[in-house]
This record gives C-alpha cells, structure tokens and sequence, in this order.
C-alpha cells in the first residue's frame, strides 16, 4: 500500500493518504492489500473497496445499484459508470462520503456472507 501511494505523483499523494486513512478509519478491522494492481480492503477474505489514482481523478471501486442507490444526492456531483465513482484530484476528498461508501460496502460484504453461510449446502 505505501509503495502505490508513494508510486503516484508527489503533487498527488496527499489524495491517497486521506482516502487511505478515511477507509482505515471507516472499517477498522479491514485488511490491506493490493489486487488488481491497486489498494484493496478486505474483511473476511472478501473484498469491500478498491482505490486507484488517475491523472485527473481517483476512483472507488465498486459501486453497486444499492450504494449509488443509497448516495443518490451526494454523488450527484462526481461521475458514477460502470462500477466506478470518480473523484476529482483538483477537489478536496469527500472524506465523510467515502467514510459512508466504506460503512456501506462493508455491512454489504457482511450481509451477503451471512447470507451465504445460511443458505441450504447442496
């Protein structure tokens, strides 16, 4: 994690440290790790959120019908496709709604384990 960090522009880093300690923060028992080249945090062995750094933006990773749902109003003003919120680097981070997204994705990962768990075993 601190190598990706230190790998993106000097100019830039402060973006990734805040979003990085916000996620922390949001879901403290969340392990850190690199997938798919990029910050991931899981729970459980499951993945809750990813994070990369762009040139003009950052970006989290996924977003499901029911979070963009959910964060209706206050992702109106970043751009949401395909399973991707996009941050503007030139912005401040939005650190209470990252904290929220991160809350959400990990009560999402919670319910669909333990609604894995209790399905009938075939």
């Amino acid at each position: 994690m601190d190598e990706y960090i230190a790998s993106q522009p000097e100019a830039v880093q402060r973006v990734p440290k805040r979003v990085r300690s916000t996620i922390r923060k949001a879901v403290p028992g969340a392990e850190e790790a690199v997938s798919y080249n990029i910050p991931t945090y899981k729970l459980h062995g499951r993945p809750v959120l990813y994070f990369a750094g762009w040139r003009q933006h950052y970006s989290l990773y996924p977003s499901t019908a029911h979070l963009v749902s959910a964060f209706k109003d206050d992702l109106a003003p970043y751009e949401v496709d395909k399973g991707t919120i996009r941050f503007p680097l030139s912005e401040p981070v939005p650190v209470k709604l990252i904290e929220g997204i991160a809350k959400f994705r990990a009560k999402e990962v919670a319910e669909r384990a333990k609604a894995k768990a209790a399905a009938p075993k075939r």
